[in-house]
């Protein structure tokens, strides 16, 4: 394919919120880098997701109601892509639309956020813990069963004033989004991936745009992190193929080991007192292994969970 020319304008969708808008930054300096006589805007959107903050995102319609309206944004032309949260995108990409870039992820790991103790552990029987995270909801449950888990909705710093204000002990947080806006001290601890399984997708950004935009996929293409890409293409695929929504806590995380790509996942009850756990390696070169080689990781751990019983989680 010829590569068209560098381009002279690039129009950037984004939410409207201090994290997305340091998500946007970032990505708008990484292009400025390659391409310094591109002149690249910011468009924030206020998105029905950000509107609605007093209800479980499962009981409002799922992650896809972060995206609706930046999607309609790229398809009339007020944007040209679109950066997005890559936990937040629905394992079922809208008609017409792809990931044209996945850049090197940020830590994927959950933060415990608290003013008052160091560890979930040490939070007092009865303490009351924040998360919007059905995921992390179970996780919590499981680990620390007296503990109370209240709805948290809102921006980081929204949500970290709440803290402060004595509305919650403490909440656990993506410490990416932390780190991303400078309020990486705030975290307690971070949490051990291999005892609290991080979202899939956790800690990466996802960089949409129209599948018809043959000349945006190839601008976008030197952001592509491919050992990023091959773990959240795992990650994705073991998710959809046990029909991953905000309705079911389930967890994925993928990391190279050597020459191999290692998937754990989970799936459980919304009150952690049924969890299934599991994982997976198949060999792969970080930086040149096939797609179709990910994607079947993420499949095969998939259908190992639904010969173990998991299809009792998505039913519930």
């Amino acid at each position: 394919m010829h590569s068209p020319d560098p381009p002279r304008q690039l129009l950037v969708a984004l939410r409207k919120s201090a994290l997305s808008l340091c998500h946007a930054q970032y990505i708008r300096d990484r292009l400025l880098a390659i391409y310094p006589e591109c002149d690249v805007m910011l468009r924030g959107i206020t998105t029905q997701g950000d509107r609605v903050l007093d209800q479980p995102l499962a009981e409002i319609g799922g992650k896809g109601l972060f995206i609706q309206e930046i999607e309609t944004a790229m398809l009339e032309g007020r944007a040209d892509f679109a950066v997005h949260s890559l936990k937040d995108m629905p394992m079922e990409m809208a008609p017409g639309f792809t990931i044209a870039a996945v850049p090197i992820r940020e830590d994927p790991r959950d933060a415990l956020v608290c003013n008052a103790w160091a560890s979930i552990d040490a939070l007092p029987d009865g303490a009351v813990v924040g998360t919007s995270s059905l995921r992390r909801e179970a996780q919590l449950r499981e680990r620390r069963p007296t503990l109370k888990v209240k709805l948290l909705r809102g921006n980081v710093n929204t949500r970290v004033k709440k803290l402060d204000e004595g509305q919650y002990d403490a909440m656990i947080l993506a410490a990416a989004g932390l780190n991303r806006l400078e309020q990486g001290h705030r975290a307690s601890a971070l949490l051990d991936p291999g005892v609290f399984l991080p979202a899939v997708g956790q800690g990466a950004l996802a960089l949409e745009c129209p599948i018809a935009r043959a000349d945006v996929i190839e601008w976008l293409k030197p952001l592509i992190h491919h050992p990023t890409l091959l773990a959240i293409t795992a990650e994705r695929a073991f998710s959809h193929a046990l029909s991953g929504s905000c309705h079911t806590p389930i967890g994925g995380y993928a990391t190279f080991r050597g020459g191999e790509l290692w998937l754990r996942g989970l799936i459980a009850s919304r009150d952690g007192t049924d969890i299934l756990r599991g994982e997976r390696t198949a060999a792969l070169d970080p930086e040149s292994g096939p797609m179709a080689q990910a994607e079947a990781l993420g499949r095969a751990l998939a259908d190992e969970f639904l010969a173990r019983g998991a299809q009792r989680f998505i039913s519930a």
